[in-house]
């Protein structure tokens, strides 16, 4: 293109600025102008956008998946509580003194409270509010 095509414009710069163009304009090939025609054509199309995504892009990814697991850690924990408060409250009698056979049952209660949470997890995320009746 033709200078005489093209709109002449004036700026100034601070100092520093002014100092890294005219490092990266002593290259050879390099004018100036063409720096800042680039400069401003990426500011406008607001390409600048794109390199953040590049630069942190792959950090929000991660961050991004660890608060799902996060989540989902969660969402078992409160799973768990809600059942054993429930199992705790509604379905599970006084022990007499512990002996032998209490602890028995008790240990028998708790495998049978953790295969309950498993399925209970395995068969997707839902309100605690839906725990209802204990599940077999």
């Amino acid at each position: 293109m033709r200078n005489r095509d093209k709109v002449r414009y004036q700026l100034f710069l601070e100092p520093k600025l002014a100092e890294r163009l005219e490092e990266m304009a002593a290259k050879p090939g390099v004018a100036r102008s063409d720096i800042l025609v680039a400069a401003l054509d990426a500011w406008l199309t607001r390409q600048g956008s794109h390199e953040l995504d590049d630069r942190f892009g792959g950090r929000l990814d991660r961050m991004s998946l660890q608060l799902g697991r996060l989540s989902r850690d969660v969402q078992v924990l409160l799973e768990s509580l809600s059942l054993f408060v429930h199992q705790h409250y509604c379905l599970t009698a006084q022990l007499p003194e512990p002996d032998a056979a209490a602890r028995a049952v008790g240990r028998d209660r708790f495998d049978r409270f953790i295969e309950q949470i498993g399925r209970q997890m395995a068969a997707g995320p839902k309100p605690l509010a839906q725990t209802g009746e204990a599940r077999p």
